[in-house]
Protein backbone atom coordinates (compact mmCIF):
# COMPACT_ATOMS: atom_id res chain seq x y z
CA UNK A 1 0.00 0.00 0.00
CA UNK A 2 1.30 3.59 -0.96
CA UNK A 3 2.37 6.37 1.64
CA UNK A 4 -0.22 8.51 2.44
CA UNK A 5 1.89 12.62 2.28
CA UNK A 6 0.67 14.86 4.87
CA UNK A 7 -1.27 17.88 3.14
CA UNK A 8 1.23 20.07 2.24
CA UNK A 9 -0.03 24.22 3.74
CA UNK A 10 0.58 27.51 3.15
CA UNK A 11 0.80 29.71 6.49
CA UNK A 12 0.12 33.08 5.68
CA UNK A 13 0.16 34.71 9.31
CA UNK A 14 -0.55 38.43 9.29
CA UNK A 15 -0.78 38.95 13.03
CA UNK A 16 0.50 42.08 14.47
CA UNK A 17 -0.93 43.85 12.02
CA UNK A 18 -4.17 45.60 11.92
CA UNK A 19 -6.66 45.82 9.33
CA UNK A 20 -9.36 48.82 9.00
CA UNK A 21 -10.41 48.41 5.72
CA UNK A 22 -10.90 45.37 3.86
CA UNK A 23 -8.94 46.55 0.45
CA UNK A 24 -5.74 46.63 3.09
CA UNK A 25 -6.67 42.98 3.86
CA UNK A 26 -6.88 42.48 0.06
CA UNK A 27 -3.51 43.76 -0.29
CA UNK A 28 -1.82 41.91 2.60
CA UNK A 29 -2.88 38.70 0.93
CA UNK A 30 -2.36 39.41 -2.74
CA UNK A 31 1.49 38.38 -2.86
CA UNK A 32 1.34 35.42 -1.08
CA UNK A 33 -1.37 33.50 -2.15
CA UNK A 34 0.10 34.94 -5.54
CA UNK A 35 -3.25 36.81 -6.65
CA UNK A 36 -3.51 37.62 -10.22
CA UNK A 37 -3.78 41.65 -11.05
CA UNK A 38 -7.36 41.31 -12.17
CA UNK A 39 -8.53 39.25 -8.88
CA UNK A 40 -12.14 40.27 -8.14
CA UNK A 41 -11.20 41.21 -4.32
CA UNK A 42 -14.71 40.06 -2.94
CA UNK A 43 -15.20 37.19 -0.79
CA UNK A 44 -16.96 35.10 -3.54
CA UNK A 45 -13.59 35.60 -5.90
CA UNK A 46 -11.84 34.31 -2.97
CA UNK A 47 -14.14 31.37 -2.32
CA UNK A 48 -13.65 30.79 -5.69
CA UNK A 49 -9.72 30.98 -5.66
CA UNK A 50 -9.64 28.65 -2.37
CA UNK A 51 -12.17 26.07 -3.24
CA UNK A 52 -12.11 25.63 -7.09
CA UNK A 53 -8.22 26.72 -7.84
CA UNK A 54 -7.32 27.82 -11.52
CA UNK A 55 -6.96 31.10 -10.15
CA UNK A 56 -4.15 31.25 -8.84
CA UNK A 57 -0.75 29.09 -9.35
CA UNK A 58 0.56 29.47 -5.84
CA UNK A 59 -3.21 28.51 -4.07
CA UNK A 60 -3.18 25.62 -6.26
CA UNK A 61 -0.17 24.00 -5.24
CA UNK A 62 -0.67 23.61 -1.38
CA UNK A 63 -3.13 20.98 -0.45
CA UNK A 64 -4.83 23.76 2.55
CA UNK A 65 -4.24 27.60 2.82
CA UNK A 66 -4.04 28.96 6.75
CA UNK A 67 -4.48 32.21 7.20
CA UNK A 68 -3.99 33.94 10.91
CA UNK A 69 -4.90 37.66 12.06
CA UNK A 70 -5.44 39.49 15.10
CA UNK A 71 -9.12 39.92 15.75
CA UNK A 72 -8.90 43.43 15.54
CA UNK A 73 -9.51 46.33 13.17
CA UNK A 74 -12.43 44.75 10.68
CA UNK A 75 -11.56 41.22 11.99
CA UNK A 76 -13.46 42.16 15.31
CA UNK A 77 -16.60 42.90 13.52
CA UNK A 78 -19.47 40.59 13.38
CA UNK A 79 -20.61 42.55 10.16
CA UNK A 80 -21.95 41.46 6.33
CA UNK A 81 -18.98 41.61 4.63
CA UNK A 82 -16.87 40.03 7.83
CA UNK A 83 -19.48 36.91 7.51
CA UNK A 84 -18.99 36.67 3.86
CA UNK A 85 -14.93 36.77 4.22
CA UNK A 86 -15.21 34.23 6.67
CA UNK A 87 -17.41 31.87 4.51
CA UNK A 88 -15.31 32.05 1.92
CA UNK A 89 -12.45 30.18 4.15
CA UNK A 90 -15.34 27.82 4.95
CA UNK A 91 -14.02 25.18 2.73
CA UNK A 92 -11.89 22.18 3.76
CA UNK A 93 -8.84 23.69 1.72
CA UNK A 94 -8.55 26.84 3.93
CA UNK A 95 -8.74 28.23 7.26
CA UNK A 96 -9.25 32.08 8.80
CA UNK A 97 -7.82 32.11 12.10
CA UNK A 98 -8.75 35.35 14.16
CA UNK A 99 -6.66 34.76 17.30
CA UNK A 100 -7.42 37.19 20.51
CA UNK A 101 -5.38 40.07 21.66
CA UNK A 102 -3.38 39.18 24.61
Amino acid sequence: MPKKTPPTELVVDLRGRSFDTLDEFWDAIAGPLGLPEGFGRNPDALRDTLQAGGVSEVVDSYDVIVVHVDKRGIFASRDREMRALRTAFAGRRSQLLAHPLS
